[in-house]
């Protein structure tokens, strides 16, 4: 089968092509310090073929939910030191998505701060997880151009920060309506400067990260993720296939490692003037880089998703919470332990590293 063959990400080899997808977990101390329960957690999983980290903060003005990692102080490298040294050990290869939440966060959790965001528009139709339970969105603090390069600057100083803590490379979260995010889609730019007002203008954010992630750490170190059509966090484009289009033309120009493109969940229906188009076939045909197709995979239909020959390794995400050792499984036709949603997203031990491996 496809998914167990040896591969390739730029000039690192992968042991299959099954990759961890990134997930937040809400397991750090206050002061974003990954321990060693998550030490044990991605070293349980480090024979799937690529592991990407749950998000990662690349700023203190990057936060949003509580109790989730940073990249930005010397302690917080130091703590992901330990976790990319036991993946290596295992013969694992470990990528730091890159974080900033925008919109999506509360001034609870930001000591009286209003979140940045590229106009001030909250987030419509969901609340927020916080430290003092759901709340709604606020309006965010529309960020000045010099912020924007500031916040370009903080991405790139994050990436240099993640290689130095021995991760393998880096991945710009553009995607579930996130900063970058939010910069493409009209729901939340509505600026009339160089970023936003048109299409480029609304992609020049999201571009001049990856340009800065680049030239910060090299290009086979670099990816992204995208989600054309999920409207996650009330990210709706006036015509995503025309951006998400434009956006891909430009990103082939530079040179990176990958692209994560994610399909839209049933649980956040499309808006009517969207395409029906299977995104990975739509867009996937256009990325020049390696594609992973990302969400709501299973054996079955990843293998069959790679025999069309549009992406060359999927990403799993909720399977490998539940299950470390998913390519073993898989290889073994085994029975797949379903996860607890209740502790996915917080608490201790359980819910995290105390899913048992399979024993057959």
């Amino acid at each position: 089968m496809k998914l167990f063959e040896k591969t390739y990400l730029g000039n690192v080899s992968l042991k299959n092509r099954m990759v961890m997808a990134a997930m937040t977990r809400g397991r750090t101390d206050i002061n974003g310090l990954v321990g060693n329960m998550t030490v044990e957690y991605y070293t349980q999983r480090a024979s799937a073929g690529m592991l990407l980290t749950e998000s990662i903060r690349i700023s203190e003005e990057a936060t949003g939910s509580p109790l989730t990692p940073g990249i930005f102080t010397n302690q917080q490298m130091d703590a992901w030191k330990k976790v990319t040294a036991s993946v290596h050990d295992k013969g694992g290869v470990i990528v730091a998505q890159l974080w900033h939440t925008g919109r999506m966060g509360h001034s609870v959790d930001r000591n009286g701060r209003l979140p940045f965001a590229p106009s001030p528009l909250p987030v419509r139709g969901m609340q927020h997880f916080t430290s003092q339970g759901k709340k709604d969105y606020e309006i965010p603090q529309e960020m000045t151009i010099q912020e924007i390069k500031r916040t370009i600057k903080d991405y790139g100083q994050a990436a240099k920060n993640a290689i130095a803590a021995g991760f393998d490379g880096v991945q710009l979260h553009a995607a579930n309506g996130y900063l970058p995010n939010q910069f493409l889609a009209e729901s939340a730019n509505q600026r009339k400067d160089d970023y936003g007002g048109s299409i480029p203008k609304n992609a020049r954010f999201v571009l001049e990260v990856m340009q800065e992630l680049i030239s910060a750490v090299g290009s086979e170190k670099v990816g992204i993720k995208l989600s054309p059509f999920h409207t996650y966090g009330d990210m709706i484009l006036d015509d995503p296939a025309a951006t998400y289009t434009y956006l891909i033309e430009e990103l082939n120009k530079l040179d990176f490692a990958h692209v994560e493109l994610m399909r839209r969940s049933s649980s956040f229906p499309s808006p009517e003037h969207y395409t029906a188009e299977n995104e990975i076939e739509f867009f996937g045909r256009m990325i020049r880089q390696t594609l992973i197709a990302n969400s709501g995979y299973d054996k079955a239909s990843a293998e069959a998703e790679l025999e069309k020959g549009i992406a060359n390794l999927i990403s799993f995400g909720t399977l490998y919470i539940a299950n470390p050792d998913l390519p073993e499984r898989f290889e073994k036709n085994a029975g797949l332990s379903k996860p607890d949603r209740a502790t996915m997203f917080g608490g201790g031990k359980q819910g995290y590293t105390d899913y048992p491996l399979w024993n057959g």
